[in-house]
């Protein structure tokens, strides 16, 4: 059946989840909610606010939302273009105030979050720029908290999303209903904290991946 939601509603993330498993929740703030899925409302009602299960502050959004996967790594990024990888295993927070993991200064974001795949090797990051830059996942460092290293560098404007890939099996991003692959990165090959280049044609205008 289609979920119903109230009117003004609208739906964001579907996620397919077991009772027994966790909810995770990335904010803008750079903070990682946890919920249990039992404890989310049953689906024969309209739902209730998230923000009444945790203590997510007014004016920050979910930048991402998830099933854990014990043992899994994150990659994370703010708008600024710094980032890095942390083990999920610690992000996972014990109280409604969740888990501070990315530092943030004033009027930075954080805008990324991505589940590193057991074969990833490389960096994917894009800017609201439209320039890509593809780099070796080796650069990043693997932190618990913090800032981060610069993943990405902007004469204007500021990362618009990140995500890791095996370099073998090119980057993959969501146009539309289709997905795209680029099989020849070359262009885009550089060294983290370069500018990188013009995204490829068809790159969807949102300039997020969206997969």
């Amino acid at each position: 059946a289609e979920p119903k939601h109230k009117e003004g509603d609208r739906g964001r993330f579907t996620l397919p989840a077991q009772s027994t498993d966790k909810l995770v929740i990335f904010a803008t703030n750079g903070r990682f909610y946890t919920i249990a899925c039992d404890k989310l409302p049953g689906g024969r009602g309209h739902g209730e606010p998230l923000r009444l299960m945790i203590e997510l502050t007014n004016g920050y959004d979910v930048a991402a939302m998830f099933i854990h996967v014990p043992g899994r790594k994150l990659l994370v990024a703010s708008n600024s273009g710094r980032g890095f990888v942390v083990n999920e295993d610690a992000v996972i927070a014990q109280t409604r105030n969740g888990k501070q993991v990315l530092t943030l200064s004033d009027g930075e974001e954080a805008v990324a979050c991505a589940a590193l795949g057991e074969k990833d090797d490389t960096v994917a990051a894009v800017g609201s720029n439209r320039k890509l830059l593809v780099f070796p996942l080796a650069e990043l460092p693997v932190l618990n908290r913090g800032r981060g290293v610069i993943v990405q560098r902007y004469g204007k404007g500021g990362l618009a999303d990140a995500k890791t890939l095996s370099k073998a099996s090119g980057l993959t991003w969501r146009s539309g209903k289709a997905t795209r692959t680029e099989q020849d990165l070359k262009p885009w090959l550089g060294k983290r904290a370069q500018a990188g280049k013009k995204a490829p044609r068809g790159f969807p205008r949102s300039n997020r991946f969206g997969c």
